[in-house]
């Protein structure tokens, strides 16, 4: 019987010669030497795309098995080794133990500095605080170390850069204020654990207590010789909110830095600033005068009692004298002598006598 047609074009049945024993295809032949039988070739119609390109085909692309081929050393394609050792050993243990040797002595071994402290945490939590020197833990990541400087002195300038502070003083004026934090950690396991932004909160309490505290002066106080008080108060304030915070954190001192007007307003402030100045020096050479006055007649108040102690002894004596002092005093000071004595001029003119006897001198000589 006539064999079916495939869909791909190739008989799938055999006719009744085949069956009955007759010739054998010839490519059936060839599969019986090579242990394999190829699957019949199309004499017509489209190729099943399933199978192997027949001789004569485009070259096909490699498969995955000729790329693992040719990466194991088959087919004459590149392989790779691991170096060896003299004995034909593997170095990979010995590199694997001196990374481990690495790990264990980095993550283990911590040299702590004398003004630095650590702490340790076990899986992130708080296990215990080492100081300086040598200190050993569990290896990361059972344990880790944080490490921070306890000692030395953090300063926070307030602004930053060039920024403007302005803040209200106690008598509505308005304040360019620049000052300096300095601080250091107490407690370090406070430090780390209490605050989720312990510098932050730092500096936001510090612009707290300092508006506190230029509210309850004056602008002259704010920019004179109050500006000491201010200090101190900023810095007790600050210990004490931070230590109800349980920050860990101590404040070594505040300082002012600058006091300015705004910058709107500095030409007016300087204007009132200047004509302060020259009240207070009027004032201080009023005080002055008034000083030199108060001097003076106390000296002659003391002069008088002196006098008057004299004058209780001898009256007549004192009376006199006291006139002659009166007269030679006010006579002193004019040019005209008056005498009045009988037999001589009661007007002399020995004044310009006195200045024609210099003149006389000079020319005979």
């Amino acid at each position: 019987m006539a064999g079916k047609k495939s869909p791909w074009g190739a008989n799938t049945g055999a006719d009744s010669a085949g069956e009955s024993g007759g010739e054998e295809d010839p490519a059936e032949g060839d599969s019986g030497a090579g242990g394999e039988n190829p699957p019949p070739r199309s004499t017509g119609g489209p190729r099943n795309p399933w199978l192997p390109p027949a001789s004569g085909d485009a070259k096909r692309p490699p498969n995955l098995e000729d790329l693992f081929r040719r990466r194991s050393g088959g087919g004459g394609g590149p392989s790779f080794r691991m170096p060896q050792r003299p004995g034909g050993k593997s170095w990979l243990p010995l590199g694997i133990g001196a990374i481990v040797l690495l790990w264990l002595g980095t993550s283990m071994v911590h040299r702590i500095s004398p003004q630095e402290k650590g702490v340790v945490t076990t899986f992130g939590a708080y296990s215990r605080t080492i100081s300086s020197g040598v200190s050993f833990t569990l290896p990361w990541p059972v344990q880790s170390v944080t490490v921070k400087d306890v000692t030395s002195i953090r300063r926070d300038s307030i602004p930053e850069g060039d920024g403007e502070k302005l803040m209200l003083t106690g008598d509505q004026n308005l304040v360019d204020l620049t000052y300096l934090v300095r601080w250091n950690i107490k407690d370090i396991k406070l430090y780390m654990f209490q605050l989720a932004e312990p510098d932050q909160t730092v500096r936001e309490v510090a612009e707290a207590a300092m508006r506190q505290s230029i509210a309850e002066v004056s602008l002259d106080g704010a920019m004179g010789a109050g500006r000491a008080t201010i200090e101190q108060n900023v810095r007790e304030r600050m210990q004490r909110v931070l230590d109800a915070y349980r920050s860990g954190v101590k404040i070594q001192g505040v300082e002012i830095k600058k006091t300015d007007p705004p910058a709107k307003v500095v030409d007016a402030f300087k204007e009132v600033l200047a004509a302060q100045q020259d009240a207070q020096s009027d004032i201080n050479r009023a005080e002055a005068y008034a000083q030199q006055l108060t001097q003076r007649a106390q000296g002659e108040a003391t002069a008088f009692d002196k006098v008057y102690e004299q004058y209780k002894l001898a009256p007549e004596v004192t009376r006199r004298r006291m006139y002659y002092e009166t007269m030679e005093r006010v006579l002193s000071k004019t040019d005209k002598v008056i005498l009045e004595t009988t037999g001589v001029m009661p007007y002399l003119p020995l004044p310009g006598m006195k200045q024609a006897g210099p003149l006389a001198d000079k020319e005979g000589r």
